[in-house]
């Protein structure tokens, strides 16, 4: 037991050799180890900020860009609307007008068709008046040439009236 308590035991002079090599342990790592540890958890912590910071910045242009993007979509879907509204007002004026002209033609031709019309009307009827007017003299000299007796006056109408016939 002696033995073991000799291993255990506490020498005064041990404490103190042991105190003094951890302090010169930790003088030694701290002059040449921790400056450069520190220095490199300096550098990495910066380098950290600095993808942290261009995210941030990143995250904030992406959100610019989608604000961008779907006001630049909304200009878009105004700006087709618009355009379809103003393609079917045109297509409606011109199709009324077109409407419109079609109406105007065919009332103008129709009114051209009357006026002819009537002009062959007219002139029908200024030939119908000649040749009339032929028969009454030719009948009226055919009378006058020879006396007329009843039988002679209803042969002469007849004949007007079948010559009438063949005229028109």
């Amino acid at each position: 037991m002696k033995a073991v308590q000799e291993f255990i035991s506490i020498t005064p002079w041990t404490i103190v050799f042991q105190i003094c090599n951890l302090l010169i342990l930790f003088h030694f790592i701290k002059k040449f180890l921790f400056k450069r540890v520190m220095a490199m958890l300096d550098a990495r912590q910066q380098e950290i900020d600095g993808i942290y910071d261009a995210a941030g910045k990143d995250r904030d242009e992406a959100a610019q860009l989608k604000e961008d993007y779907a006001r630049r979509m909304h200009d878009a879907r105004d700006e087709a609307d618009r355009l379809v509204r103003s393609a079917v007002d045109n297509a409606q004026r011109r199709g009324e007008a077109i409407v419109q002209e079609a109406k105007d033609e065919a009332a103008h031709m129709k009114q051209k068709a009357e006026a002819e019309i009537a002009q062959e009307k007219h002139k029908a009827y200024t030939e119908l008046v000649g040749e009339i007017s032929g028969m009454a003299v030719d009948i009226a000299g055919r009378m006058v040439e020879r006396e007329i007796n009843e039988e002679d006056h209803r042969d002469l109408v007849e004949d007007f009236i079948r010559n009438a016939g063949d005229a028109s």
